[in-house]
């Protein structure tokens, strides 16, 4: 036990003497083994406070100490100050381990990475997608909104691009965030998407009501889909995908064509394939009840227009939605390609796109089945007319020979 005993000097402030014993608790390592430390010595600074009460006065003294050497029964005393106007003394005691306080540092350094780690991770970019009508005219959009046009950077010629709010922060090639800002996007496709980014709850009714405008083919029921992207310069890749969101190094134009793109593409395609679920549903409850009953009653008409229902509908999603189509912003630059790529399997458009073509072929299988039926029906039918009318002649020609006989008698 080694003892320091440190006699201040006197203290103009203070007017008075104060002597401070600290009491340091350590065990001397045999003189054998004094040498035997070969691995590499980390200093740590260990800080301990201690307050000094006075009669009408307080103050606080901050000390550092380093520990030249891991010592594991090295222990550092807390200090409980008990002073009174005749003995100015600190009397030292509790004895907490340097363990403690090195897990103590860790856990400090650890929470302060976590927060410089948060601090550099912008907030998300809401990134909403809507499908309420199946055709917009882009070209009247576009004479309505020319202050807010953002000039196409490709030979896509299906959708639009309009900005608003404050333009000067909006977002370029260069890398500008756009998290964080008042400006926000909003993509227009003429097959009746549209895709909001950085557009804030209570303003999403005002943006679709400049799009409602020149829409055509309005739904009774909007679709609607949510997503998220996450600005984070430090990243050390180009883009990171994580569940219901993406994170990029950064959000520009290019980046919302692409993304925008995907999204109108996978809400579009969600309203179809509810459509054909809607006609796949319609077929299984006629075939159960040919089931029951060994006919059906389906009239003629009712089986074109759902025969006009599912061409058309395997005629938007290819054709109007362009599913098969790479972006061309894709094609130009390899970090919008992985862009494009990952949601395009995040959203699994390929996949639903095959789901939607195998229950086209169940209805077109069911429409080829009741077509043969309605047809055996119709020539059923001609057969008996034909039948009947010639059983009509017989009679005919049997009636007007005994006619004939009673008149040559």
């Amino acid at each position: 036990m080694k003892s320091v005993t440190a006699i201040s000097s006197s203290i103009p402030c203070l007017n008075k003497a104060f002597r401070t014993l600290f009491t340091l608790s350590t065990t001397t390592n045999p003189p054998a083994f004094r040498n035997l430390h070969t691995s590499p010595i980390r200093y740590r600074p260990i800080t301990v406070t201690f307050s000094l009460i006075l009669p009408g006065q307080s103050h606080s003294l901050n000390h550092s100490f380093v520990s030249s050497r891991k010592k594991p029964n090295f222990a550092v005393s807390k200090c409980l100050s008990s002073i009174s106007s005749s003995a100015h003394t600190v009397d030292w005691n509790d004895a907490v381990s340097c363990s403690e306080i090195g897990e103590e540092a860790l856990e400090q350094e650890e929470d302060e990475d976590d927060d410089a780690s948060a601090t550099a991770v912008k907030p998300y970019i809401p990134v909403r997608a809507f499908f309420f009508s199946t055709s917009v005219d882009l070209r009247s959009l576009v004479e309505q909104n020319k202050q807010n046009f953002v000039p196409p950077s490709s030979r896509m010629t299906n959708y639009v691009v309009l900005r608003f709010g404050d333009t000067k922060k909006a977002p370029s090639a260069l890398g500008a965030n756009l998290s964080g800002s008042d400006c926000c996007y909003m993509v227009v496709f003429q097959y009746g998407s549209i895709v909001l980014f950085n557009v804030s709850d209570h303003e999403v009714d005002g943006y679709l009501k400049i799009v409602e405008r020149h829409a055509s083919g309005l739904l009774p029921e909007m679709r609607k889909d949510e997503y998220e992207v996450r600005e984070k310069p430090t990243l050390s890749t180009w883009m990171q995908g994580g569940l219901d969101y993406i994170m990029l190094q950064y959000m520009n134009v290019d980046g919302i064509r692409t993304i925008g793109s995907v999204l109108g593409q996978s809400i579009a395609l969600d309203y179809y394939v509810r459509q054909v679920d809607g006609m796949v549903a319609e077929f299984t409850d006629i075939n159960r009840g040919m089931e029951k009953t060994g006919t059906f009653t389906m009239e003629r008409k009712k089986l074109f227009q759902l025969v006009g229902k599912a061409n058309s509908n395997l005629a938007d999603v290819i054709l109007k939605l362009g599913l098969f189509e790479r972006s061309d912003i894709a094609w130009k630059d390899a970090k919008y390609a992985q862009i494009w790529e990952y949601l395009r399997d995040e959203f699994e458009l390929t996949q639903r796109f095959q789901s939607l073509d195998f229950k086209l072929k169940f209805v077109e299988h069911n429409i080829r089945f009741l077509q043969e039926i309605l047809q055996n029906r119709k020539s059923d039918f001609l057969e008996w007319l034909i039948i009947i009318l010639i059983g009509a002649e017989i009679l005919i020609s049997v009636y007007d020979i005994a006619h004939k006989s009673s008149i040559a008698l």
